[in-house]
């Protein structure tokens, strides 16, 4: 995200697409409401369901779950052909005027794919850049040359017309033209649009795509490194931003460093592999320091005792094709194929697609650990509904853990912002901290290794952990340590050339923090836990999340003495977006950066050397420029609308591909599981006529392991319920209250009817559909024992129900694999009505 919360109230229009704040993200619409008063800003909401946000919004659309492409291509149809774009900025910050291999063809002449397409994958080699001799990319300053990327970009959209939108979203005509109309105003200087999403995009089988079509829009629109501007991810829990940052996805290492490949032997190999080059001569391409970066974590891993390449060598490395996604781990366990399982601070029994399939694999492992608060769903999985206890081998070690307010440490939200958060009291009984209880499983490790040996003894053993101390018999884990550690140190005396002034030293001292991550170096003489966040923590101010000044010279809201935002504590990331090629703030009265004739002075100057010396702004792209055109995605350069796997419709109306083609099926057709079960993807499947998405409330959080326990919460929210629209309702017979089966493919779940007029029938190509949606807070274990006294009043409170995601498809988006939980086909009926 390269914007923040903060800087919603810098917006003259924000859309909400896919996210529903006002319910969800409550604390940001603090800042919304203060661009509205302030702004007179004005609020778009386009979701299938009438939401607490769309009840606050100036213009609301609704649209049908899956189609968020088709609507989006369709605002930039309309950008396009009414040239509300921002010429200067699409011209010089993006690639609008790169040229494309003239092979490429697109999937409007090309029976639905692009080009390159063969045994369900893309061959990629027609979707390059021209090049000149010297191996420059070859450009088109006029933007009219029919192979460069802004004519493209028309060529694609113009199939995207607001009455085949209609078609497809079950927008009315009219709303489409409002909402293009009020979004693509904020194409000029001194206006600016920001986009609110959450897993209301990500979701699906296009997911990545759906935030790629709002990234083109965003940079046509000159809306990106703006105040006020940005793509924001509304993050759903307080640390996602920061568990991403450290590499808790199994395709990178912490700081974005990709995971090295079996086929990558050397560390000179992965360099080789991940350093990006460019024939750009204005271009910063930071990646180019990407070994300082690889050099700094290995250290951070294994200290100065060991050589880098050996760091690297005993490093694990992935297959090439492996995929250790959340859907794959546990295909692959329902398969047989893990001895042992962690689940840590997660539920998978309830918030994994298709949990049926989820419970079941859990039956198939040796054992398992459940680090939790409480007891849930996964912990007990044996003795859950269907389940014979007798029949499972599975052993479960329950390991307590302290709660957020039990233990200290930092915490990075989603505009990036590391904010150290301090205990407040002790965790009861025997629940120890995260950081103690993985210490003392490693030692133990550790111990087993020096005393039996092992493969790759090493890649223990040799582990550097100097991050506290013994406490009688439990080794007592200081995240102040670890603060330091991620921020890196310099490992021997060093005598280091200033980055930012030619000509200049600095001496180092070994054991002396790294200033920022410019300062890291390639040879093993610096370390860094996370190079993203060298800078963090200081010799002389010390752990800077822990700043708590709201002083805010600009007066946009960047707060730079308030706790600490990677990188370099920059608020807006790109910022050099924000001025023109002669260094002018686009809209002076919202300047990110401007010069004061000696030097940048506002944000921290994200890589935008001086005013007029050509370099570009997005300084990680290796041409220094946006990509309108991305050939990096596993499904296509440019987004193309398909349908969900399970949708309503016989046809995509806009190609004769019907479903994304790149996507990993997992039923038999596929990669043969047995439990893995599609509605019919050919046509509709008259046993599950409804879309059906999952949604969060606000009194619950995440699959309810924390909320369900608190009576005040499970009191307002008591359990699972459908909510159906009036219309669909009556066809059905089912009234307010009314317990219900909701069925799909793969299983079933009971719940409350919540009858309302949130959900309207959509007009689909002539044709009626209704959609239907559930909360994904719910499990089987219940509070029903737990009292609780309000005063002098006792009450006994319980939730009910069982998890949505008995319900949703084990497919997953075609570059992230998330799951498709917001739109797959169900059926809905009265209890006991067959």
């Amino acid at each position: 995200m390269t914007n923040h919360w903060v800087d919603f109230k810098n917006s003259d229009v924000i859309l909400i697409m896919g996210s529903n704040p006002a319910s969800n993200h409550p604390v940001s619409w603090k800042w919304i409401q203060e661009a509205v008063d302030t702004r007179n800003a004005k609020i778009i909401c386009v979701d299938p369901r009438f939401t607490q946000s769309a009840s606050k919004a100036h213009l609301y659309a609704p649209l049908r779950s899956g189609t968020d492409i088709a609507f989006l291509g369709g605002m930039i149809k309309y950008i396009l052909d009414n040239k509300l774009y921002f010429e200067e900025y699409v011209r010089h910050y993006t690639n609008a005027t790169f040229l494309v291999n003239p092979a490429l063809k697109l999937p409007g002449d090309n029976k639905g794919v692009f080009s390159g397409f063969t045994n369900g994958k893309y061959e990629k080699h027609t979707w390059s850049y021209q090049t000149d001799d010297a191996g420059v990319i070859r450009k088109d300053p006029t933007m009219k040359h029919p192979n460069c990327v802004f004519q493209l970009l028309k060529k694609h959209y113009s199939r995207y017309t607001p009455e085949v939108v209609s078609k497809i979203c079950g927008t009315p005509v009219g709303k489409l033209i409002e909402v293009y109309k009020l979004y693509g105003s904020t194409g000029k200087p001194d206006r600016a649009g920001v986009d609110l999403y959450a897993m209301g995009w990500t979701q699906h089988t296009v997911g990545t795509q759906n935030i790629r079509t709002m990234c083109i829009i965003q940079l046509l629109l000159g809306n990106m490194g703006i105040a006020g501007g940005g793509v924001a991810a509304m993050r759903g829990e307080s640390n996602v931003q920061g568990s991403t940052d450290h590499g808790l996805l199994f395709h990178i290492w912490p700081g974005y460093l990709g995971t090295p490949t079996a086929s990558l032997p050397t560390l000179a190999a992965y360099n080789e592999k991940r350093t990006p080059k460019t024939k750009e001569n204005n271009s910063l391409n930071w990646w180019k320091n990407f070994p300082k970066y690889s050099a700094s974590f290995l250290r951070s891993m294994y200290g100065a005792g060991m050589s880098l390449e050996e760091a690297y060598r005993i490093m694990p490395k992935l297959d090439d094709d492996a995929n250790y996604s959340w859907l794959q781990i546990f295909d692959d366990m329902y398969k047989g194929k893990f001895t042992g399982f962690f689940a840590w601070g997660m539920n998978p029994a309830c918030s994994g697609a298709h949990s049926n399939k989820v419970r079941q694999a859990l039956a198939k492992v040796d054992w398992m650990v459940n680090v939790n608060l409480f007891d849930n769903e996964t912990g007990s999985f044996w003795r859950g509904p269907g389940m014979d206890p007798a029949k499972i081998k599975t052993e479960v070690f329950m390991l307590p853990c302290a709660a957020s307010i039990e233990k200290e440490g930092s915490i990075a939200n989603s505009g990036r912002l590391q904010q150290w958060r301090y205990k407040a009291v002790n965790p009861p009984g025997e629940a120890l901290p995260d950081g103690d209880i993985m210490s003392e499983i490693f030692f133990k490790v550790k111990e087993l290794y020096e005393k039996k040996g092992g493969p790759l003894k090493k890649a223990i053993t040799e582990l550097t952990w100097p991050y506290g101390k013994m406490v009688g018999k439990h080794f007592h884990y200081d995240p102040r340590k670890v603060a330091a550690e991620i921020n890196g140190f310099f490992l021997v005396d060093k005598k280091v050339e200033n980055p930012t002034r030619k000509g200049e030293f600095r001496e180092f001292k070994k054991g002396d923090l790294v200033p920022t991550f410019a300062w890291l170096q390639d040879d093993g003489s610096t370390s860094s836990g996370c190079w993203v966040y060298c800078g963090s923590v200081t010799g002389d101010k010390g752990i800077l999340p822990m700043r708590r000044d709201t002083a805010d010279p600009t007066g946009l809201g960047l707060t730079p003495g308030w706790a600490w935002s990677w990188p370099v504590n920059r608020r807006i990331i790109y910022n050099g977006a924000s001025v023109d090629l002669n260094g002018k703030p686009w809209d002076p009265s919202r300047a990110v950066i401007k010069w004061n004739g000696e030097k940048w002075v506002g944000d921290v100057p994200d890589g935008v050397g001086d005013p007029g010396k050509g370099r570009p702004p997005f300084i990680m792209k290796p041409d220094g420029v946006a990509s309108l055109y991305g050939p990096g995605l596993a499904d296509g350069p440019l987004p193309e609308h398909y349908e969900p796997l399970e949708c309503p419709v016989d046809k995509n109306l806009l190609s004769p591909q019907k479903n994304n083609p790149v996507i990993k099926r997992f039923d038999k057709e596929g990669v043969g599981s047995d439990l893995d079960v599609y509605a019919s993807v050919t046509s509709c499947d008259p046993r599950f006529p409804f879309i059906c998405s999952t949604y969060r409330v606000s009194e619950h959080w995440q699959t309810g392991v924390l909320t369900r326990w608190c009576p005040w919460l499970a009191e307002m929210q008591p359990g699972m319920f459908v909510e159906i629209g009036e219309e669909l309702a009556g066809e059905k017979g089912i009234q307010n209250g009314d317990r219900c089966i909701v069925s799909s493919a793969r299983g079933e779940v009971e719940c409350s009817a919540i009858v309302t007029p949130r959900f309207k029938p959509f007009n689909i190509d002539d044709n009626t559909i209704h959609e239907i949606g559930i909360p994904w807070h719910f499990g089987w274990i219940t509070t029903r024992d737990r009292k609780y006294s309000p005063g002098d009043k006792k009450a006994e409170v319980f939730t009910h129900g069982d998890s949505a995601n008995l319900l949703v498809p084990t497919i997953g988006d075609a570059n992230t694999m998330i799951p498709e939980s917001k739109a797959f086909m169900a059926n809905v009926v009265k209890k006991g009505v067959k």
